[in-house]
């Protein structure tokens, strides 16, 4: 039998504990997302958390798509133009921005409208998929 003496609580009440797993289970989810990223270290990571947290990923898809995750500024396409063109045949598709520059100069510079769903990069695994589920919320 164990000494009683050697025996040390948690420094967290369970509780917390307990907060945390439930915060962190509805952060995953089992939809399917379309990435849309020109840097490759950001595409991987991204494709890292979003496959970690359950989400089906891809970069091309025939079937429903529930969110595009796509930079703003791109060569060739930005990502309002790619949202606006695949809006046509998937209506129903949410769209969530993400850029290395702000949201007021992206909307400043006419690349976005105020009420569009904006990450800034660089994001961390959490504002990844809080923001992710808040948008597919909506």
């Amino acid at each position: 039998m164990a000494n009683d003496e050697s025996f040390e609580p948690a420094d967290e009440p369970i509780s917390n504990i307990e907060t945390r797993i439930s915060e962190t289970e509805l952060l995953n989810g089992t939809e399917t997302i379309l990435l849309v990223e020109d840097e490759e270290a950001v595409r991987l990571m991204a494709h890292e958390i979003l496959q970690s947290n359950g989400y089906s990923v891809c970069e091309r898809h025939k079937g429903v798509i529930d969110l595009m995750v796509t930079d703003v500024v791109m060569p060739k396409l930005g990502g309002r133009e790619l949202a606006e063109k695949l809006s046509r045949t998937r209506p129903d598709m949410r769209v969530l921005y993400m850029s290395g520059y702000t949201d007021d100069a992206i909307v400043h510079h006419g690349v976005l409208d105020g009420r569009a769903a904006f990450l800034q990069k660089p994001f961390t695994h959490d504002g990844l998929t809080r923001k992710i589920r808040e948008v597919l919320a909506v």
